[in-house]
């Protein structure tokens, strides 16, 4: 058996780019950066940045070019691809992207963020028709303060 997926959440980098194939089909691309933090040998704090093409096709690319902006968040999922071809000198140049099947945005850049859990990118409904904040459900009560990832024990 073979798997081919890629699952990132990170933020955009560059606005997202538009142009359309010789059939029709629109195609948008754009960069994700994502990061991690880590503690090395010594237990200095390290921080890397990675930052991954994606390329997304038809009705979605349409969707992402329309809505997507620099520094936004966003959740792709798709296949990683690499591609290659000879540009004007003759010498091959490789391109290792991201195929995306689903392109989830995440809230706006400078927005102000949402309180509680909730879905990525979801939007939540207030079908009590009550002003105030919404009761979590089960009676479950979520931290209000942020969670450190330097606490997590593994």
């Amino acid at each position: 058996m073979y798997l081919n997926k890629a699952i990132i959440i990170g933020n955009l980098t560059r606005e997202p780019e538009m142009r359309a194939l010789p059939s029709g089909i629109q195609v948008c691309s754009f960069s994700v950066a994502t990061n991690r933090v880590w503690k090395d040998k010594e237990g200095n704090k390290k921080e890397q940045a990675d930052f991954h093409n994606i390329v997304v096709f038809g009705r979605q690319a349409e969707t992402a070019g329309q809505y997507l902006k620099k520094g936004q968040s966003v959740l792709v999922e798709g296949r990683i691809q690499t591609r290659s071809w000879d540009d004007k000198e003759g010498s091959k140049k490789y391109r290792t992207e991201i195929v995306a099947d689903r392109v989830q945005f995440g809230p706006k850049a400078g927005a102000a963020p949402s309180g509680g859990g909730g879905s990525y990118g979801g939007s939540k409904s207030d079908a009590g028709g009550s002003s105030g904040p919404a009761e979590p459900a089960g009676g479950i009560e979520y931290p209000t303060d942020e969670i450190n990832p330097e606490d997590i024990p593994f």
